[in-house]
């Protein structure tokens, strides 16, 4: 299922981390039963949609190492 906002996002939705650096960072807009994201550089390129579930695995995935090309 691709969800989809029913109105436009505002910039002033767009939220980004303190430590992006350079300008080369994901973009998060937290939507009424959706996350959307997009590139810093290149907005106009599109965006991905998440369900708020999809989102928060996703998080809990990233904040419990699943993604750490260190190791």
């Amino acid at each position: 299922m691709e969800l989809r906002p029913d109105t436009p996002i505002t910039e002033s939705q767009w939220r980004i981390s303190t430590r992006c650096n350079g300008g080369n960072c994901v973009q998060v807009a937290v939507l009424d039963g959706m996350v959307a994201i997009r590139d810093s550089k290149n907005p106009a390129q599109g965006m991905q949609f998440y369900s708020r579930e999809e989102w928060r695995r996703f998080v809990a995935s990233v904040k419990a190492g699943s993604y750490d090309l260190s190791q």
